[in-house]
């Protein structure tokens, strides 16, 4: 059952439901309204007819007169000894010797009931009469109740029917207004079908209605959720032939060599050790990628302690130095105290990553500079070499994996993967802090982490 079918049988059922009970309501008071004008009248009825009765000397019942039939002309009357002998009845009923209501004789107060006297359905008010503390009898006044039970029916009978054709109107008009509300999930089914088929993750769902309803709402999280989508596909395209390029280099490498040494049937040193490189650097790849798949399986955890990043600054200081060599001029611009809870191996990873791609980017004779100041309740550090740059065009990739700006960092000279700032950035973030670059092309590149400090933390 479609959901447009299981709404509309729930609109119908429930404005079934409401109708019925309104017109429940409106029967039960029409009703009540009828037999309270018919009690009304039975009362005054037995008022005027009591207003003339006597008690004579041997407390028997003497009535002066009957009100004519003329004042009630559906009343019907019976005035009952005490001796359950009837002593007056009305004109019209003045044969008849059973009571109008039987059990309205015995009973010890004024009563209101309903009796079927020859297929004739009657409202019988039963009044007690009394002369001091004696019974004398039993007035009893009757009405027929065929307008009333009439009414009733006719009632019934427009409630019914308005019912019914309420629920047919309502079932009707919910269908239409369905359907042209559900119309959108109609074209999402039918566009993550043609999607499924097509392979086509570029398709997003049309939607001219309000955008803040739940429809738009919803039509929107889909749009999104295909966009990302898409943006993962093609980065796993690209993850892919990125990962599939840089492994088919270091292999071809070590088989070139080893089909090499097989031909001179001799060990070969420099065929060594370029077999040796090259295992290193698939060693060094698969290392990153494993560290980058536990950091998005979550499964990476950060050995959080409290560090003093000045002395880490000066130790990733002293290890780059015999890494730079005479090749470029290191420097430390300024440096503060400064402590923080992180991970102190993570963290250092970084620092020698980024000191490492600046003194390997970084012409013969420039310079190399770190920094480490705090600013505000967050501490900042500075990575600026004097190399090429990056370009305007690769600077917003420069995080993404296997991304490395072909102009001044290309692939024949690079031993990278580009994989070294996408784990640090993965670091930086989950310590709570950001890292971003500045970079013009002939005048350098800059690199800044701001991390968070703890309370207590110094400068």
């Amino acid at each position: 059952m479609s959901l447009r079918l299981r709404l509309t049988l729930l609109y119908s059922t429930l404005m079934g439901g409401i109708l019925l009970t309104f017109g429940a309501a409106v029967y039960i008071i029409i009703s009540v309204l009828l037999l309270n004008q018919a009690d009304n009248t039975l009362a005054n009825t037995a008022r005027n007819i009591i207003q003339m009765t006597r008690v004579n000397s041997v407390a028997e019942i003497d009535v002066v007169t009957l009100p004519p039939l003329d004042m009630t002309a559906n009343a019907y009357v019976q005035l009952w000894g005490e001796d359950n002998q009837i002593k007056s009845a009305s004109p019209g009923i003045a044969n008849m010797t059973a009571s109008l209501d039987p059990i309205g004789l015995k009973a010890g107060e004024p009563i209101y009931r309903e009796n079927t006297i020859q297929n004739v359905h009657l409202r019988v008010l039963s009044v007690p009469l009394r002369a001091g503390n004696h019974s004398v009898g039993v007035l009893q006044v009757a009405t027929t109740l065929s307008v009333v039970d009439s009414a009733r029916r006719d009632l019934l009978d427009i409630l019914l029917a308005s019912t019914i054709i309420s629920i047919l109107f309502a079932g009707v008009g919910s269908w239409l207004v369905l359907g042209r509300a559900l119309a959108p999930l109609d074209a999402a089914t039918e566009t993550a079908l043609a999607i499924n088929r097509a392979d086509d993750l570029s398709r997003r769902i049309p939607y001219e209605g309000a955008s803040d309803d739940e429809m738009g709402n919803l039509i929107e999280a889909f749009n999104q959720t295909l966009e990302r989508l898409e943006n993962l596909f093609t980065s796993q395209q690209r993850f892919l032939a990125d990962v599939s390029h840089e492994l088919r280099t270091p292999l071809t490498v070590i088989k070139g060599n080893v089909d090499l040494m097989r031909r001179m049937k001799q060990f070969d040193g420099e065929s060594l050790s370029n077999i040796d490189q090259e295992a290193g650097r698939l060693t060094r790849l698969v290392g990153g990628l494993l560290l980058l798949t536990q950091a998005d399986s979550g499964k990476l955890t950060l050995n959080k302690q409290p560090i003093e990043l000045d002395t880490l600054l000066l130790e990733v200081f002293q290890e780059t130095r015999i890494l730079a060599g005479n090749k470029v001029r290191l420097k430390i611009t300024d440096i503060d105290q400064i402590q923080l809870n992180g991970d102190r191996d993570r963290l250092k990873q970084v620092l020698l990553n980024l000191m490492a791609n600046a003194i390997q980017y970084t012409p013969q004779g420039g310079d190399v500079m770190m920094g480490l100041a705090r600013i505000g309740d967050q501490a900042r550090i500075i990575v600026r070499d004097t190399g090429p740059g990056i370009s305007s065009e690769d600077l917003p990739y420069i995080f993404d994996r296997f991304y490395r700006a072909e102009k001044s960092r290309t692939r024949s000279t690079s031993p990278g993967f580009g994989l070294g700032l996408s784990i640090a950035k993965w670091i930086v973030e989950n310590h709570g802090g950001t890292i971003n670059v500045e970079s013009k092309e002939g005048k350098g590149t800059t690199f800044a982490i701001w991390l968070p400090l703890e309370k207590g933390g110094h400068g």
